[in-house]
């Protein structure tokens, strides 16, 4: 087709499972484009992903505060009552000699999570306010390669695990960074579904939309 046409063709996209090249067309709000030959998710287009996500995002950073300022879970032994919070079970770890298990539980459940959701911030802000820069993309892939390392839910699972046996000795109570917690996970996976990538590298790249 010749450069000065005005119906350029479409971009081309890779699917990831089966690698065959199609055409990126335009979908609807809604809507979800798929592989032609294998049916793979190529691409989404939730209505107001960018409102939605950075609602979600100031929601998880609000639930990420409660679930470090509050008790994880109390238990109540022989009339003895004790209760720790997440800060406080990464302290005790370290000071019975499992630095380890102290460092990995900091980096998995407290550090990478406050890591992400700052990044997305400084991600979404600028697209909100209209400031379109495309150093944002190469950001958002920073972004995309500290998510994997939050492992809250693992964390959360293996402290259900612990719990399960603690509740043989005495009367567990959850407290209220426990549920904390379990939404911030929920909120985060809901906020990376709601946000469409493409949204960022139009606005990131005007020019080229």
């Amino acid at each position: 087709m010749p450069a000065d046409s005005p119906n350029p063709p479409a971009p081309l996209v890779a699917c990831h499972e089966c690698d065959l090249l199609q055409h990126d067309v335009p979908i609807a709000p809604g809507e979800t484009a798929r592989c032609v030959r294998c049916g793979a998710e190529l691409a989404r287009n939730p209505p107001d992903s960018l409102d939605r996500t950075l609602a979600y995002t100031l929601t998880a950073a609000i639930l990420y505060v409660l679930a470090n300022a509050f008790p994880l879970i109390g238990l109540e032994l022989q009339g003895r009552y004790a209760e720790v919070t997440l800060f406080a079970a990464v302290r005790n770890l370290w000071h019975i000699g499992m630095q380890p298990v102290s460092a990995l539980v900091f980096v998995t459940a407290q550090l990478f999570p406050l890591l992400e959701m700052l990044m997305i911030l400084l991600v979404l802000v600028p697209l909100r306010l209209g400031r379109r820069s495309p150093r944002l993309v190469a950001f958002f892939r920073l972004v995309l390669s500290v998510r994997p390392w939050g492992m809250m839910e693992v964390f959360l699972l293996g402290m259900l695990v612990s719990l399960v046996k603690l509740a043989h000795s005495g009367s567990v109570i959850l407290g209220t960074a426990f549920w904390a917690t379990a939404a911030l996970i929920l909120i985060l996976t809901l906020a990376g579904r709601a946000f469409d990538r493409r949204v960022l590298w139009r606005m990131s790249h005007p020019e080229g939309a």
